[in-house]
């Protein structure tokens, strides 16, 4: 559903006149082919600003302007689930830095690439402004969030800022991907070109090809799965290509593995394939734990805590560990978790591994998956309060016949109650399991499924959407269409389970577990907050029969280009796919 948005603040480019550093950087987040920037303004890239509204005009990248900095890297990080590709992020000097460091920690635990700019007053103190400039600019600035950035620089010069540009994105974009983060100085941007100065050719820095599994370790591999008679593939981070994901089917299928999935990450395997072991979830029990114990062999593909899964499970067999992340552990961050024991390690994507031994194989990997419209399951019962069973249903009711991406789905969510055929059927979490995040990412997920066929749809907390409500205005602004589904069960309930757990092991009393977590008295008006900001809304509604009718009106709006916003009352209760091990706050 491709907008035309050529109205949207998109002047013609100034021209003639003397060039300025930030013409220079601006031209090259176009050279390095960013089609947005997502920003928030700040005095420390007053010139870079200037440059990207009368240099390059009506030229990518397009700007996108954010109520806070958090929502500038969120929606940066929506794009890349779905694209696999950065997205442009500005960043106002150390403040804009701090406000958007927690969407950057999000970005680094989730893999996925992101460059970000930032400025800073000038690092020359005899051309700081009295005060402002002062408190504005910070030695070392990127030391704020160099624990959870693949990389950074602060050049001082203008050719250093373009080089570190064209090296910066390169490097986000390698395998395995993270944000990376370059601080440009306020000065360099506010100078005069050189006559001489060349700009680098960021077709002379190309991105480096994975490192692909070598023919030892594919034969070692074959061996130890042509041996085991109850092999379990544990798929975790992966890629949205179709042609990957039927890599992964006739892998499987060839040494009769079972598969689990993850709904932290995104759909990577048909959930309803006999081979799938679920249902998909936060942690492992059930039936996943149970095919763990019994396997002979695992093979983790890039999974999120292979360790913990394991010693989760029980489970005992050897391993194999097919990943990157061990190039990203630090020592400030533990979001490497445990060390997996493994018989063999392969340092590649999973993807390579897959295609490279389907190939070896000679496997027939050309069946596709093909977008499924959702079908409707269940039938709709009224009643007093809608638990979070009867939600998925009326969602089911609702999107009938329609192809939507789910974006997101709450911690609450029961992974059986959904069947994912195809990679962009749904994107996973949020990395980091903070809150705020998931308004940003929809706006920005949304944005990159527009030429998809996609119906973007988002199942939100109501403590996530209030912390991250004015990312919803950007979407407005620029006629981003989506669905967002306020699950609001008035309450951070998954403390309130915190709570009453604790207030259970010390024998006090369990009816003060709210205190301090419903979010009622006065309850939150999430229709009137949308609309305000210029979106369609619709609710509260608290029934399936409502609900399912408000995403039928809904989808009629979001197909003539705006984005809804539902409020959904839920009955507060503890999820199935939760367990003692989460720790985070969720709405």
């Amino acid at each position: 559903m491709p907008r035309d948005r050529s109205d949207i603040e998109k002047p013609e480019p100034h021209e003639g006149g003397e060039t300025w550093g930030s013409d220079l950087i601006a031209e090259m987040l176009r050279d390095l082919g960013f089609r947005h920037v997502a920003l928030n303004p700040g005095s420390s890239f007053r010139g870079l600003h200037d440059s990207l509204v009368n240099h390059l005009g009506n030229t990518d990248p397009t700007m996108l302007l954010c109520l806070h900095e958090e929502h500038a890297v969120a929606i940066a990080h929506g794009w890349a689930k779905v694209t696999g590709e950065p997205m442009a992020v500005i960043l106002h000097s150390n403040v804009g830095l701090m406000h958007g460091s927690m969407a950057i920690y999000n970005a680094w635990c989730d893999r996925v690439p992101m460059a970000i700019f930032g400025a800073t007053g000038p690092v020359d103190a005899d051309k700081r402004r009295p005060w402002i400039d002062w408190i504005h600019t910070s030695r070392d600035q990127a030391s704020i969030v160099r624990d959870y950035v693949k990389w950074d620089d602060q050049p001082a010069s203008l050719p250093a800022s373009l080089a570190s540009m064209v090296r910066g994105t390169t490097i986000t974009r390698t395998a395995p991907c993270a944000p990376t983060y370059v601080c440009f100085d306020v000065s360099v941007q506010e100078g005069p070109v050189p006559d001489d100065l060349q700009k680098p050719d960021p077709a002379l820095y190309p991105v480096p090809e994975a490192p692909g599994p070598s023919d030892r370790q594919l034969s070692q591999l074959e061996e130890m799965l042509s041996r085991a008679k109850r092999p379990v593939f544990l798929m975790g981070r992966m890629s949205r290509s179709e042609a990957d994901w039927a890599a992964r089917v006739a892998l499987a299928e060839r040494f009769d593995a079972r598969v689990v999935t993850d709904i932290k990450t995104g759909a990577v395997f048909p959930t309803a394939h006999p081979l799938h072991v679920g249902p998909p979830a936060f942690f492992v029990a059930g039936p996943p734990a149970e095919a763990l114990r019994e396997a002979d062999l695992i093979i983790s593909f890039d999974w999120v805590d292979p360790a913990g899964a394991l010693r989760e499970a029980g489970a005992t067999a050897p391993c194999v560990n097919v990943t990157l992340d061990h190039q990203l552990a630090n020592g400030w961050s533990l979001d490497h978790m445990a060390a997996l024991p493994a018989e063999l390690h392969i340092a590649s994507p999973p993807d390579t591994v897959i295609t490279a031994l389907a190939t070896r194989l000679g496997l027939d990997t050309s069946a596709l998956p093909a977008p499924m419209p959702i079908a409707k399951r269940g039938t709709l019962e009224d009643g007093d309060q809608m638990s979070m069973e009867h939600f998925s249903v009326a969602l089911s009711h609702g999107l009938d016949g329609e192809l939507a991406c789910l974006v997101r789905l709450p911690l609450g969510w029961d992974g059986g109650s959904w069947n994912f055929g195809h990679p962009l059927d749904y994107l996973g979490y949020d990395g980091g399991a903070g809150i705020g995040s998931g308004p940003g990412m929809l706006t920005g997920a949304a944005l990159a499924l527009e030429d998809t066929g996609r119906l973007p749809v988002a199942v939100l907390g109501d403590g996530d959407v209030m912390m991250g409500a004015s990312a919803l205005w950007t979407a407005a602004r620029y006629q981003i269409p989506f669905i967002c589904i306020v699950c609001n069960n008035r309450s951070f309930f998954n403390d309130e389970v915190h709570q009453e757990k604790v207030a259970k092991m010390r024998d006090r009393p369990v009816g003060n577990k709210a205190i301090g977590q419903a979010i009622t008295g006065p309850d939150i008006d999430f229709r009137q907050m949308a609309e305000a900001q210029g979106l369609s809304a619709i609710g509260p509604v608290s029934d399936q029969s409502s609900l399912a009718a408000a995403i039928r009106e809904a989808i009629t709006l979001c197909k003539s280009g705006k984005p809804v916003l539902i409020d959904a009352r839920v009955a507060p209760e503890y999820a199935k796919a939760m367990s003692d091990g989460m720790t985070e706050t969720g709405g």
